[in-house]
């Protein structure tokens, strides 16, 4: 039986999130996923005057592809899908996931090869045309969030179908303070940042790039972040999980980086290039529904009450100047349940265990 969910969501994202206009073609791409969800976005794209495009993939064969990566061969690659998009307005993405590890054993070398060639695709895409990502529910999902497969669904519909549009008054709100802002200080568990967002913009993200969605993120001065920061979420980078990250600054260059047992391979992404240890991305992530970490960034940067500080790459809409491979979502949850926390901007007290002050905010703690 279909599930009227999958239309909905489909008329969502080529609604909102892309706002596709008639005769616009849209690439969607899908990894992983069932059909169900393919046939439906081809149908909302039709049904809006567009022109669809597929790509399918899998994620073992893209796997294989990886292991034996060449510079020749994903320099051609990498032509041959700049083309692809620069012919887009829009693109749709939907990953599933059977197994978030993956490509943990791809060599870091042959990883870096492949995403050094694919960066002027992403960077094409992300500048360029209407786009949207996002993941589909599986069992394994459902596990990584420690739920039942049919409680993962239910919440997965939950979150997706969020109605956006009712944030983005106070969305707006904080971009303003944030566009006010110089120093920022962030305090709690292992955590003492300091470091200056004059000038950067702030962007609100309201559904339309990321589903599900709902933070506000900038960048720091680039040379400007001084402190330490103590991750309290797990992740996942490359395919290989990691906990309990722990990074110094100084200068803005991460000086020192730790992570159990993980360390080494932690060092190793971050030795990618001379951006990776410069940080590209700051973000307040309150999407009133996600609580809890389940090792997918595209959820977990949007957790109630948690902020991301993202070694690497910059967006160009928000851009501190930093260049990077590398773009990697490292999330702490600042809630009274994980420890608490305090975020100051110019001294004043903006954020405190996970819950906006401002009367102007207070509609992003759900």
């Amino acid at each position: 039986m279909h599930d009227p969910r999958i239309d909905a969501l489909a008329r969502q994202l080529v609604r909102y999130s892309i706002s596709l206009k008639k005769g616009e073609k849209v690439l969607i791409d899908l990894a992983d996923v069932p059909d169900s969800i393919g046939l439906a976005l081809i149908r909302e794209v039709r049904a809006k005057g567009g022109l669809p495009f597929l790509r399918v993939s899998h994620s073992r064969l893209n796997r294989e592809m990886l292991k034996g990566a060449e510079d020749d061969q994903y320099s051609l690659i990498s032509k041959h899908l700049l083309t692809e998009m620069k012919d887009m307005d829009g693109y749709l993405a939907i990953r599933g996931s059977h197994n978030i590890a993956e490509t943990s054993d791809v060599p870091a070398e042959k990883m870096r090869t492949a995403m050094k060639n694919l960066r002027p695709v992403m960077d094409h895409r992300v500048k360029k045309t209407k786009w949207c990502v996002l993941r589909w529910p599986n069992p394994s999902m459902a596990q990584q969030a420690g739920m039942s497969t049919e409680a993962f669904e239910d919440f997965f519909f939950h979150v997706c179908l969020l109605d956006y549009k009712a944030l983005i008054p106070a969305m707006n709100a904080l971009v303003k303070l944030m566009n006010k802002t110089d120093l920022v200080e962030i305090k709690g568990p292992g955590t003492d940042l300091k470091f200056s967002i004059k000038d950067i913009p702030a962007i609100a993200c309201g559904g339309n790039y990321n589903i599900p969605d709902g933070e506000v993120f900038t960048a720091p001065v680039k040379d400007s972040v001084e402190g330490v920061v103590q991750y309290n979420a797990p992740t996942i980078y490359q395919g290989i999980p990691f906990d309990s990250v722990r990074l110094e600054f100084s200068k803005g260059r991460i000086v020192k980086a730790e992570a159990g047992a993980k360390t080494k391979q932690l060092n190793k992404i971050l030795d990618s290039d001379a951006g990776a240890r410069y940080v590209g991305e700051f973000a307040l992530g309150f999407h009133p529904v996600i609580r809890e970490p389940m090792r997918d960034i595209l959820f977990d940067e949007k957790i109630a009450g948690s902020f991301h500080f993202t070694p690497g790459q910059a967006y160009e809409n928000a851009d501190n100047g930093n260049r990077s491979q590398v773009h990697w979502d490292l999330v702490n949850i600042q809630r009274k349940d994980y420890g608490g926390g305090e975020i100051w901007f110019d001294g004043k007290l903006i954020r405190k265990d996970g819950v906006f002050l401002p009367k102007a905010l207070t509609k992003l703690n759900g």
